[in-house]
């Protein structure tokens, strides 16, 4: 994701790398975004909360703008 996105706009989010020896810290993220496995997708709004999970655990994810 290089742009900021705008107010309204959706988020695709999908865990693309195994959670497996990452922080606990990062796991409880993947876990309040609702990812569980391997190529899980999940949808949700651009708000600041979600935009500064994304920014914490960006290593993991794939983050296209619908």
């Amino acid at each position: 994701m290089t742009a900021k996105p705008s107010k309204n706009s959706k988020l695709r989010i999908t865990l693309i790398r195994s959670p497996i020896g990452c922080l606990p810290k990062h796991k409880a993220c993947l876990a309040s975004l609702g990812l569980r496995k391997m190529n899980h997708c999940v949808e949700h709004f651009a708000t600041p909360s979600i935009l500064g999970i994304i920014n914490k655990i960006n290593y993991l994810l794939k983050v296209e703008e619908l």
